[in-house]
């Protein structure tokens, strides 16, 4: 019996290359952000800081990527989720490390979702684009 199953994840230099083109796509637009990518799991693989990026943001981008990792969906997509369901919108609230606003996308290859970048600094908006030219580093979209 095999008890062990072969799980597709992002590699370091693929997570490194898409931190890098998120950061240098926040350049273009005159923002400093903190871009973070994670493997499926929602464990940290790469991470930047531009200089004078919010602190707070850190943990932020941090959360935005797990977020997408974690449940394969674009974190600009929860209000479409959670709709008018104010019980559900409260309790998702209250879950540590869930992000509900743009920023974080998943990382999928082949069908396989390998990790998510997460991407804080700017507006939700800004962020998600930053996010987006992670993926096109990649080939991904």
């Amino acid at each position: 019996m095999n008890l062990s199953v072969e799980t597709p994840q992002i590699g370091t230099t693929a997570a490194h290359a898409a931190v890098a083109a998120a950061v240098n796509h926040a350049r273009s637009l005159g923002i400093t952000i903190n871009a973070a990518v994670t493997d499926g799991s929602g464990t940290l693989m790469a991470f930047l800081r531009m200089n004078g990026a919010f602190l707070h943001s850190i943990d932020i981008a941090l959360d935005k990527a797990y977020t997408a990792a974690s449940f394969g969906l674009p974190t600009s997509k929860w209000s479409g989720v959670i709709g008018d369901d104010e019980l559900l919108r409260i309790g998702l609230n209250r879950r540590e490390r869930l992000v509900l606003f743009g920023g974080g996308l998943p990382i999928v290859s082949d069908g396989a979702r390998i990790g998510g970048i997460g991407v804080s600094g700017g507006s939700a908006e800004q962020d998600e684009a930053c996010a987006r030219a992670g993926l096109q580093a990649l080939g991904l979209v």
